[in-house]
């Protein structure tokens, strides 16, 4: 790799590449990878013959969104690139930056560009900018200012303009698997001196405990390093600084949507091993239980409905429980609940019911009331036939008034409910076909 200017636009402060640095750095810092061959991971984007792998290789690169969890590589990944196309490499955190930040870059860009330099403007966290300052990228793209590289931790789709993700291709970079996280904390171990060992396994149950972040494997070397007895890490050296250690789990991104996404599916799909699975990653990266509760009262009306309606009851109690004990009894309730929804049978018939009555409400005319269901409390609304010919089930055979319509007369016999042959709602098909019967009985008995 060629020895670049790296600047942060941001800080002002210069570093050039492989110059040796002043003062302590983080471990993930001093093994920053300089080229593809010491970069881990990302096969699946970087393999020969891949697109991105070409377009480094041959030094035609182009605009680009690197989406994944942190700790992947996103940035190192960006470096990589820029330094093959021996291109000027800037750097703005979106955290950090606003708009006199962009507008020095391009500044900058320009500059370098009637050298005959190109230009790869990298900015990290890119969903953090809000519309207007994703727009101002947008001229500088189009006339090749700069390549633009942008580094995201959620999902452009939802994050993103689309006239930026217009412009650039997004690539998506995946949680190092253990045996790539093993390799990087091996070179971390040589980094560390030859006063640093780990007893065999050690260096698995870091890789393991990292969770697809090599930044956060080799910040836990460092520090196992740090409290080892005479330079040696041991199953209890890391017992010390695993103890605390949290997965990843971010409570306002994807990883959050994804899991609760996959809880409700595996409740669904009556798979309860999977389901507490899942309930059991949310609350390991930090999850408040009570929102899981509250989604799982959600699941009780969704899926299982009147198939069988103690499930909502089952999951209410849950949500008291949690809020009255805390942990862990309130988990444990929640985990019952949900264990008990996924063996229960499944029903989304009133979960369509509601949704095919409101869209009808929604788009329907504003329909009358008709007179005999209308309330009679005067005299006047007595003289006018509010209630009149209203026919009081609890008069009628088998409290069921055959044949009445309760409906505005222009959506008589409408049907929103259709109960599935299981559980609770077999019953209740059974009876809702019967009483129709009688209704159609009734009415051609009216007519003849």
């Amino acid at each position: 790799m060629t020895s670049d200017l790296f600047e942060s636009a941001s800080t002002g402060s210069w570093q050039e590449a492989g110059a040796p640095e002043v003062g302590y750095q983080p471990l993930a810092a001093r093994l920053r990878p300089q080229s593809l061959a010491d970069y881990a991971g990302q096969a699946h984007i970087l393999a020969l013959g891949k697109p991105l792998r070409q377009a480094i290789d041959t030094h035609q690169l182009h605009s680009m969104i690197f989406w994944g969890p942190p700790g992947v590589g996103k940035t190192t990944l960006a470096r990589i690139a820029a330094g093959h196309a021996q291109a000027h490499f800037i750097q703005l955190s979106a955290v950090l930056s606003g708009v006199k930040d962009i507008r020095e870059a391009i500044t900058q860009a320009r500059q370098h560009k009637l050298n005959k330099q190109d230009t790869v403007l990298f900015v990290d966290e890119v969903h953090r900018f809000n519309k207007s300052q994703q727009d101002a990228f947008l001229p500088y793209v189009e006339d090749g200012t700069f390549i633009f590289i942008g580094a995201t931790t959620e999902n452009p789709s939802f994050e993103l303009n689309n006239a930026l993700l217009s412009r650039a291709r997004v690539y998506k970079l995946r949680p190092l698997e253990p045996a790539e996280i093993e390799s990087v904390l091996g070179r971390g171990i040589g980094a560390l001196g030859d006063g640093v060992s780990a007893d065999d396994g050690c260096l698995g149950l870091i890789a393991a405990q990292a969770d697809g972040d090599a930044r956060r494997a080799l910040n836990l070397l460092e520090l196992a390093a740090d409290l080892a007895e005479e330079g040696r890490i041991t199953a209890n050296t890391l017992e010390e600084v695993l103890q605390a250690s949290l997965r990843r789990f971010d409570k306002g991104g994807d990883l959050f949507y994804d899991q609760i996404s996959a809880l409700h599916k595996a409740v669904r799909g009556s798979a309860p091993d999977a389901a507490v699975y899942w309930f059991c990653r949310m609350l390991d990266g930090g999850c408040d239980p009570l929102y899981v509760a509250r989604r799982v009262v959600r699941m009780a009306t969704e899926d299982i409905g009147n198939a069988d309606p103690r499930a909502l009851t089952l999951a209410l109690e849950a949500w008291q429980v949690q809020e009255r004990l805390g942990s862990p009894e309130g988990e444990l309730a929640i985990a019952q609940a949900i264990i008990y929804l996924a063996c229960a049978a499944k029903s989304n018939a009133v979960y369509t019911a509601y949704n095919a009555a409101r869209s009808e409400v929604a788009q329907g005319m504003s329909e009358e009331v008709p007179l005999h269901l209308r309330n009679a409390p005067t005299t006047l609304m007595k003289a006018m036939d509010h209630g009149t010919g209203y026919r009081y089930a609890h008069d009628e055979p088998e409290a069921f008034a055959a044949g009445e319509n309760y409906f505005p007369e222009a959506l008589q016999d409408r049907q929103y409910y259709f109960p599935m042959d299981r559980g609770l709602e077999q019953k209740i098909q059974e009876k809702l076909k019967y009483l129709r019967e009688r209704d159609k009985t009734s009415t051609i008995l009216r007519y003849k």
